[in-house]
């Protein structure tokens, strides 16, 4: 997408039509969705890297 420059003594308006309720309920369940994703992504990777991190400590005892 590219960039669009105003022309001088010109101010481009966008006008947007208010969300129904089922546009909300979808968008609000699908943020809620992304971030229940994102929590779990994120704890298995610090999972993964502790787990490394242990297993290196133990070689180096070993």
């Amino acid at each position: 997408m590219g960039l669009i420059r105003e022309p001088k003594n010109v101010d481009f308006t966008v006008k947007s039509k208010p969300w129904t309720e089922e546009e909300l309920r979808d968008f609000r369940k699908l943020m809620v969705d992304i971030k229940v994703k994102k929590g779990k992504a994120r704890k298995t990777v610090t999972k993964t890297k502790s787990n490394t991190k242990l297993s290196s400590k133990k070689k180096q005892l070993v």
